[in-house]
């Protein structure tokens, strides 16, 4: 499996790497954040794209901090997977090589007692 990079360059002419989330793993992110914003759980997210981790931040309300931080970092794919789920105040909640198998731990949210 590839890593996908988008090339940038440098004040010096030369490309620098920055680590981005792949279509397929957009499309599994997204797919979880419409069923959260339908929940009325969430409301914004942000995608940031840098040298060593991409980061899909997901917010109750734009002007708040993030509630969680789902991150990509490719050297830690060898060792304790590149997926991660962080929640507001730095715990990490789950970490693994699988996305769908990390955001599960989200997913449990989700899933309320009726009345």
């Amino acid at each position: 499996m590839t890593i996908p990079t988008l090339p940038t360059t440098a004040g010096q002419g030369r490309a620098v790497e920055q680590v981005a989330f792949h279509r397929t793993e957009l499309g599994v992110i997204l797919s979880l954040y419409g069923r959260m914003v339908a929940a009325g759980e969430w409301r914004d997210y942000g995608i940031s794209c840098l040298r060593e981790v991409a980061v899909f931040s997901v917010f109750r309300r734009t002007a708040e901090m993030p509630l969680y931080r789902i991150e990509k970092r490719p050297k830690l794919r060898s060792k304790q997977g590149m997926y991660a789920v962080i929640a507001l105040n730095g715990q990490v909640l789950k970490r693994g090589h699988d996305l769908k198998s990390v955001l599960r731990v989200l997913e449990r949210k989700l899933i309320r007692a009726v009345e």
